[in-house]
């Protein structure tokens, strides 16, 4: 914002850009990770409603523990290596991102009730706004974006 007074722009220090909230963990792939992602979404979701007055309704909540615990399940269950949860939001949108060491990109299967698992990435079409997912140099990284109800 921007002041005007007797024809000077005077700057109030209100009109610098605010930076999304921005966090990430590192996980080994050990017992507890995913119960460890989960908590550390819960963290952040609560910070986000804090530091943003972001809405999160119990809805887009759960949807958002869903979705880390599908992310990072597969990255656990495919990759040779460790794997990074990051998440980023603002009082209008959350992204999800999984990071992992495997190149190959995860498939995802038409809707078939008789399968026995795979529908990880099925699910978490069903419940984000959108879903991306890119080579990185050194594997991959699933996208899963959330609008926020304000």
């Amino acid at each position: 914002m921007i002041e005007h007074l007797g024809g000077a722009v005077i700057p109030d220090g209100f009109d610098v850009p605010v930076e999304p909230l921005r966090r990430a963990a590192h996980y080994t792939g050990e017992p507890g990770c995913i119960a460890e992602a989960r908590a550390f979404t819960t963290q952040f979701l609560q910070q986000l409603r804090t530091e943003w007055c972001a809405v999160v309704d119990r809805t887009t909540d759960g949807d958002l523990l869903l979705v880390v615990s599908e992310l990072v399940t597969n990255a656990e269950q495919h990759s040779s290596g460790p794997y990074i949860l990051e998440l980023e939001g603002t009082d209008a949108a959350v992204v999800v991102a999984v990071y992992d060491s495997s190149s190959a990109l995860p498939r995802r299967f038409p809707k078939n009730p008789e399968r026995v698992g795979r529908h990880g990435l099925e699910i978490v079409h069903a419940v984000a706004t959108e879903v991306t997912v890119e080579r990185v140099p050194v594997g991959k990284r699933v996208c899963a974006r959330f609008e926020l109800k304000g």
